[in-house]
């Protein structure tokens, strides 16, 4: 199976370095030795294009996306697989969803992959070591499927603008901190990241 996922922007170098943090976030989710293929398409409107490929071909994959915005109550309730992330999709990007496609073959990133690093602050704070402002980072009693894209990026940037690695890149350093998170902690944290975990989980026994 291959997993679609937004990120890795034009380049060769980044598309490698995505690949390489998803790859190693779930092996330690569990699926080592039964991964999907991570495939990094750079854009969202990208990997949707591949995806709809994919999937029209008769293959088995998977999307992976930013939500970009909060998903409504109405489209994550009951179980996690009677989700609905085509409709929060049509609503934010007026995309619509392959007739041959499933909800379970759609996975967002909610907000964006930024909130997977609020979720362990600890290997965030090792990551960026000294100079590091974890006090600046949004309160840890807040669920990190609330705060928006853009409160993540200020917060990430305020937060290590006195760090020896440089305020936070999303090119150069969110597939190296991704490679460091705990999948534990993501899980508990995010409600969308452990659908997506126990999906493939499901899908590549």
């Amino acid at each position: 199976m291959k997993l679609y996922v937004e990120g890795g922007g034009e380049s060769k170098a980044l598309k490698t370095a995505c690949r390489a943090g998803f790859s190693e976030f779930l092996s330690k989710a569990g699926l080592k030795g039964k991964m999907p293929r991570i495939v990094a398409c750079g854009s969202r409107e990208d990997a949707f294009d591949s995806f709809c490929t994919a999937i029209n071909q008769g293959d088995c994959a998977c999307l992976l996306v930013d939500s970009e915005d909060a998903v409504a109550t109405k489209h994550q309730q009951g179980k996690p697989e009677q989700w609905q992330p085509w409709e929060h999709l049509k609503q934010c990007d007026n995309w619509e969803k392959p007739e041959s496609a499933t909800d379970q073959e759609c996975h967002l990133m909610v907000q964006c992959m930024e909130a997977w690093f609020m979720a362990d602050c600890k290997a965030t704070a090792i990551f960026f070591a000294r100079g590091f402002e974890e006090n600046r980072l949004p309160a840890a009693t807040r669920p990190i499927e609330s705060i928006s894209k853009q409160e993540l990026y200020d917060a990430l940037k305020n937060a290590t603008q006195n760090c020896q690695k440089g305020r936070y890149d999303k090119g150069s350093h969110s597939f190296k901190l991704l490679a460091m998170l705990d999948p534990a902690n993501m899980q508990t944290a995010s409600p969308w990241a452990k659908r997506l975990i126990d999906t493939l989980k499901k899908q590549m026994k």
